[in-house]
This record gives C-alpha cells, structure tokens and sequence, in this order.
C-alpha cells in the first residue's frame, strides 16, 4: 500500500480541491484508516451498521459472515446475514420513494444513439414499469428461482427487466448484446434459463443489428430447440421463447427505418411483443422476500479452459456492497448526475449503472450510443446537456478520444465535473494526464478502480477525497489505489511465501467480503479449483499473471480458432495497442498439409466473430510451424508475448523442448505488428 507522504518513484503528486474535501465521505487518510481497520477487524459490527440503512423483512440470525476458504478443511462457501429476508428491487426503488421521498427525482437519463432521442424516468416511472414487467414476467410463467436470461442493448426495458426479476425473486443472466449467437446459445443452456428477452434490432452508430436475428439462431442451435412445446414454454427443458422487444419511444433506439415484423423472424406460437404485455400489466406487484444468500444473478465471465464461467451473485452481499462502493468511491452527493459509459451486460454496468447508483438513491446517463457518432464530441456534449458531475469511463474510450485531440472537448462546458474514474484496464499516462488535463481541467480528481466479475466491487481504489493522489510512470497506477474496507490483499510468490514491499506475484485475498462470488453456477468444483486450489486458505484472482478488458480469456479464443478444421493448435497472448490498450496476437498451428493464407486468416477472424462476437476479432494472426514448449509439453506464452512484441529479449529458453522454434515465430512475425 502507497500511503500518503510516500514519494517513492512519484513523479507526480495532485491534491484534491479543497471544496471537494470539505464534506468528502472520507476526506483525510485517518478517516480511510478508521473505516478499514473497523471492516477488517470488527466485520460484524462494521456490516451491521451498513446494513442498517436497507429495509429487511426479517434480521439476520447469528454471526454476519461466516465463510471458508481452505480448501483441504472442506467445502468454499462465504455466508452472509444468513436468516436475513429482504428484496434488492424494494431497496433500490420502494425504499428511496416511501422513506425517502425521492417519486419525483430523475432515476436515469437515457440517451439514445441518436441525440434525437431521450428519455427521463424518475424514480415512480422506475418503479411502475419494473412492476409491470414483473407482473408479465409471472404471467410467462416465471417464478422464484427460475433463470431469465436477457439479451438487450442499452434501453431502459434492460433496467426494468433487471429490476422486474429481482422483485419476484428470479434469477437475471444479462448476455451482452454483441455476443454471437453461438455465445447467446452457451449461456442460456448453461444457466437453465425458462425466457429469453430480446430486441427487434438495434443501431450502434450506422450499424443495425438484429438481434431477434442473432437470438433465433442461438436458439437453434440448442438440442433443447426441437422438442415439443407448449406456449408459453416456461421450463428450462424446452426451447426458451424470447420477449420481442419494441424499443421505447419508438423508433427512439433506432436511427433510421426500424426492423418491420415482416423482415423479422417470427413464430406466433414462441414469440411475443413486449408492449403488448405490458400495455394490461398490473402497475402493483408485491415484492417476493428472498434469503439474504438467495442469488440475484449469473453473469458470464471467461475460463481458463475456454467455457465461459457463470459467476454467481447473491442478494444482501451484493446489495451492500454495490452501495457502499458507489458511496465512498464517487462521492456521491443527492445532488449529482452520474453517468458510466459501460454496458450493463459487464459487471460494471450491473453494479455502477443499474444497482449501487440506484440504491443511493443517484441520478444517473442511461447511454445507448458509442463515444464517436453522430460526431467525436458526444460524450463532452452529453456530460454539459445533463450537467454531469461524476464521470466514469474506460482507458480506452479515453485513448480513442484523445486521437481527435482537445479542440473536440474545448467546445463544451464541462465545468460541471467534480471526480473522474477510470475502469476496465490499466491506464498509460498520457491517458490519465489527458484525462485530467484535458477532460478535467486539472482540478477533477481521477480514480482508477481495479475489480472482476468474481469480485463484483472495487476492490482497490482511488478515493477522491484522500490528499496526495497521483501517477506512478514505473508503476502505471495511481499513489492512492488502496484495498477497499472489508478486503485484506497480499501477494505470494509461486511457493505461496508472502511478498513484502515492492514485488511481483500472484494477487490473493485472505479473506471474503458481503460482495465476493458465492459459486460457478452448476460446478463447485470449477470454482474452487479456480480460486483456491493453488493457495489453500487465499482466493486468488488470477492477474498477477494476466489481465484482458472485457471479461474474455486467451483460453476462449484459442478454442475458437481451434474449432477451424484447418488448425491444429492455436495459443492467443496479447500485445500493446495505441487505442485499445491491449490488442490479441494470434499463433495458429496448421494441420498437416495445410496451407497458410491470406483466406484462411479471414476465416479464422470470421470465425472467432461467430463463435464469441465482435469485441473478440483477432488484431494479429501469425502462421506458427511450432509452439514453443517445455519438455512437458507446457506453452510457454511469456515467450510469445515477447515476439509478439517484437522483443527480442526472450530471458531463459533453457527449459523449451525445441528452442529453434523461436527462432521460426520471430522470423515470421506478422509485418503490421513490426
């Protein structure tokens, strides 16, 4: 941990303005040190205390969190507020209309792609079409514990469908609306799911994109699709039917002639409207009261086999921790408008979009669109149109900006800005100092937040009212990344000896938090040999090794492009990219006769796109007579990160079964990564 005074290898130090410090949450390094030593040495009454600010219908019974994380002593489980009842959707809407008074504060401004298109919904507009929805859902057959999965973009019915399973105690698996059909098909099977919601279509920018189209397919490819139905079909056993959604306002998502039902698949005896449900909906429906450690969703994070892991969340752990991270991290004041550019299909957008703004009570940018179109300048357009206060963004959007220089930003005011946060990857310092520079007018605070999807939370953070953040250039992070309360890091060395100072290992956490994954969905196995295994008595998170944006592995990938009936083997690593941050560099191993071209790479792109999605494309694919290997037959991906970096310093190629190997992949590096 830096702490402040430290000077250490800080080339640069910033103080926060002293208007924000006035009434920070935490606004000294006493206060942080209070808070933390209370979360980590008296867990029991620190989460009693946060928790005294929700509505329970019945109080916890006994200890608050009770947990195991050795695996030689048993089953990994992590239990809190066990005995407890509540519901997450009361919590985040009842709770802050009836005690709170807050029917008529704006809950989301939703900003379609086209800036012709807006919407305001406040927090009794939230609570009637969440009401509605789940009153439809229950209608389809839905119950308690039941799995919908949603297959959406960035509409307002994303939210109510969310929120709408939450109230009736269903179980939600937000699939990210540009996965492929093959990706869509993979995780409805795997969670079980009974509905599938969907959308007609949907414009990115100039790009429609039908995804009724995309879901039909994926539904296709279940078994499950040709048995026999009876409509509505409700049990996992049979083909899911998808809701079709119509967009709000419409065409208000869409730019341009929308997808007419006649260019739409159809079949009357699976599909219906959304809004023809939702048009009789009851406006009351009676939240269904769920154990504390009842789930509250799946969300697909990627594995090291290359099956996508259905990370599971349940409900008061997540609910607390959602909020509490929302509160100190962004200082959040009544008076805010916060906007993050995710996409709710991430975890950042299920906890910083949808549930901790929303349990704060905050107002928060609801964005369909993409930081370029219709012009460079729409984010800076919409940050002065809503008098954005708190910005949360990722470093690559920043990156992309940053090429259209500051002349885009200068047109707008922007001086409504008080904090700046960073997530998803690390960030380069000519982004961060842009960043703050350009963005911020050197007076916003930046915190750069590090998590998972397992983790759910900001588990190392700025903390904008702590004096003394800033950028280490050797280190790339900022000064004030410290261990949000309730978490204990540390890092071990291979032998699992505990590394002090400055040093280079595997990132562990000794002990749970409320908000920590509770499982994978179907397979306890998969998850403790994940997470525990390697370090009885530690969850390990995995990115002292690798870390990637977007939730996907290098296994996933791999597994794509050795699907091709011309590969063999394929091992995927990634390399720097000037906008991106990150970009993937691709070794593929052809069969025996086979012939490397400029077709087949095509085809391994166009294949990894239909297997996985877009957000996937290889940037770099290079023919690979051979691997490089350790006599057990290990690759060896430190050394392919080197060549695909084209650096020569490869370090000890001692252990390799056949070092000229090497020699070969540098020979035939691909010319545009040169």
């Amino acid at each position: 941990m830096v702490v402040p005074g430290s000077r250490e290898r800080a080339e640069e130090v910033f103080q926060p303005p002293e208007d924000l410090l006035k009434d920070a949450h935490v606004p000294d390094f006493n206060t942080y040190l209070r808070l933390y030593k209370k979360s980590t040495e008296e867990p029991e009454v620190f989460w009693t205390e946060v928790a005294e600010d929700f509505f329970w219908k019945n109080p916890p019974k006994g200890q608050i969190l009770q947990y195991n994380f050795d695996i030689t002593k048993g089953s990994i489980y992590v239990s809190f507020m066990e005995g407890a009842k509540t519901n997450v959707c009361y919590n985040v809407l009842d709770r802050n209309i009836l005690d709170k008074n807050l029917g008529e504060k704006v809950a989301f401004y939703w900003e379609g792609n086209s800036p012709d298109h807006q919407l305001t919904i406040t927090y009794n507009t939230l609570l009637v079409q969440v009401c509605k929805c789940a009153n439809v859902l229950r209608e389809m057959g839905v119950k308690k514990g039941d799995t919908v999965a949603i297959y959406l973009p960035m509409i307002p019915e994303l939210v109510y469908t969310m929120l709408a399973c939450a109230r009736i105690g269903a179980v939600h698996s937000v699939v990210f609306a540009g996965f492929s059909s093959e990706s869509l098909c993979e995780r409805v099977l795997d969670a079980q799911c009974s509905l599938l919601v969907t959308a007609d279509g949907v414009y990115r920018g100039e790009k429609l994109i039908n995804l009724k189209r995309i879901a039909d397919e994926a539904l296709d490819r279940s078994p499950l699709s040709h048995t026999p139905l009876c409509a509505p079909a409700t049990c996992f056993a049979r083909r899911p039917p998808p809701i079709k959604q119509r967009c709000p306002n419409a065409p208000a998502a869409l730019i341009g002639p929308r997808p007419l039902p006649s260019r739409t698949p159809w079949d009357d005896q699976l599909d219906v409207w959304w809004d023809d449900l939702m048009e009789s909906a009851s406006e009351l429906c009676e939240p269904e009261w769920v154990d504390a450690e009842d789930p509250l969703f799946i969300l697909y994070t990627s594995g090291s086999t290359g099956k996508p892991k259905g990370v599971l969340h349940t409900t008061a752990g997540y609910l607390l921790y959602a909020a509490l991270t929302f509160k100190y991290v962004f200082d959040h004041r009544h008076d805010d408008v916060y906007w993050c550019t995710a996409d709710v299909g991430w975890i950042t957008g299920h906890s910083y979009i949808t549930y901790g703004p929303l349990a704060n009570g905050a107002t928060g940018v609801f964005f369909e669109g993409v930081p370029v179109y219709p012009h460079v300048g729409r984010y800076w357009e919409i940050i002065e149109k809503y008098r954005v206060t708190k910005f949360y963004t990722a470093p690559t959007a920043i990156r992309l900006l940053m090429k259209y220089g500051k002349e885009p930003v200068l047109r707008y005011d922007l001086g409504s800005l008080r904090i700046l946060g960073t997530v998803g990857e690390p960030i380069n310092p000519e982004a961060w100092h842009w960043y703050r520079d350009v963005v911020g007018q050197t007076r916003c605070p930046v915190v750069d937040t590090f998590w998972q999807t397992e983790t759910r939370w900001h588990g190392r953070t700025g903390l904008p009212g702590i004096a003394a953040y800033g950028f280490s250039r050797m280190f790339r992070h900022y000064l004030q990344t410290l261990p949000f309360f309730g978490v204990q890091p540390a890092i071990l060395n291979e032998d699992g000896e505990e590394l002090e100072g400055e040093a280079e290992g595997y990132l562990v956490f000794r002990q749970p938090w409320p908000g920590i994954m509770r499982t994978v969905y179907g397979n306890q196995e998969r998850f403790e040999n994940t997470y525990f295994k390697k370090f009885p008595g530690f969850y390990v998170t995995g990115d002292g090794k690798f870390h990637w944006r977007h939730l996907l592995s290098t296994a996933e990938v791999e597994s794509a492009l050795s699907d091709h009936p011309a590969v063999a083997e394929a091992a995927v690593v990634s390399r720097p990219h000037a906008v991106k941050g990150e970009c993937l560099y691709c070794f593929v191993t052809l069969k025996e006769g086979g012939e490397f071209s400029r077709t087949l790479t095509e085809e391994l792109r166009r294949q990894v796109r239909e297997k996985i999605g877009p957000i996937a494309t290889p940037d770099f694919i290079q023919n690979a007579p051979g691997l490089p290997k350790t006599r057990s037959g290990k690759i060896m991906r430190r050394i392919l990160r080197h060549i695909a970096r084209n650096d020569k310093e490869l370090g000890d190629l001692s252990t390799l079964a056949d070092p000229k190997v090497v020699e070969a992949l540098l020979s035939q590096r691909c010319e545009a990564a040169a």
